[in-house]
């Protein structure tokens, strides 16, 4: 099977399209994974979601998607975040709202547990250190896990052939640095434990402004990572023309 992984697509559907054509370039893909975070920040909530439900899919929520359907308040958001929140909100169809309302937390999918930001903190914690990859592996009851939120594309291993930090037999395994992927990495998947983040669809925060996200091909045993050109532009004119702050439409030339 050919899986498309992708996160924080945040209604961006120039690059959420330009990312499904390059993962069918090569063949149709079976499925695709969403980490959360389909909508907000971005011009094209609706049609993000309805493009993402005519694949066969497996999604969580992410914050923004909680927020635009009113299952988190927005006191935690920056005032951008918010009032894009807000813009979201007033916009989604209702049957669009329920699906998102109804999203999971934490899926699992054969060897793999899909969460927005961590296992401690699914809607918010943004995993950007090895400690908090450590407690997160605490609490992942399966060999590889997949995140979003914080939009950088990262491999982090949980290191094989160390005693634990305790010096007990049960304690757990030290992990190693979160790396950053770049475009074209292949992840060959094997028995140690790991942890993986395609980065961000709609919002790359790499400084790199290209679509990011990851392909599976589960019979080959290897993740794949991508970065995919876009109109940007476009979603840029469609978000000043929607009136959503120009901070949000300008960061997305930069990458940041």
């Amino acid at each position: 099977m050919r899986i498309a992984i992708v996160a924080d697509i945040h209604a961006n559907l120039p690059a959420f399209e330009a990312v499904l054509r390059h993962a069918e370039a090569d063949g149709r893909i079976d499925a695709l994974w969403c980490l959360g975070d389909t909508v907000g920040y971005g011009p094209h909530p609706n049609e993000c979601l309805a493009l993402l439900r005519r694949y066969e899919h497996r999604a969580v929520a992410g914050n923004h998607d909680l927020a635009a359907c009113g299952r988190m308040g927005t006191e935690e958001f920056n005032e951008a975040a918010t009032a894009a929140a807000q813009w979201t909100a007033k916009r989604l169809k209702a049957s669009l709202r329920s699906y998102v309302q109804d999203l999971p937390m934490v899926v699992s999918e054969g060897d793999f547990t899909l969460v927005h930001g961590s296992l401690r903190w699914p809607e918010w914690e943004y995993l950007l250190s090895s400690e908090q990859a450590q407690a997160h592996l605490e609490l992942q009851r399966t060999p590889y896990g997949l995140v979003g939120h914080s939009h950088l594309p990262f491999v982090c291993l949980e290191e094989e052939g160390k005693p634990p930090p305790d010096g007990g037999p049960s304690g757990p395994r030290p992990v190693g640095a979160l790396v950053p992927a770049i475009d074209g990495q292949a992840v060959e998947l094997g028995s140690q434990r790991l942890i993986l983040n395609p980065g961000g669809v709609g919002q790359p925060r790499d400084g790199d402004p290209r679509a990011a996200y990851a392909l599976y091909d589960s019979d080959a045993g290897v993740v794949t990572f991508f970065r995919v050109e876009y109109d940007i532009a476009a979603t840029q004119q469609a978000m000043e023309a929607a009136g959503l702050p120009h901070w949000l439409s300008e960061r997305l030339s930069y990458g940041r």
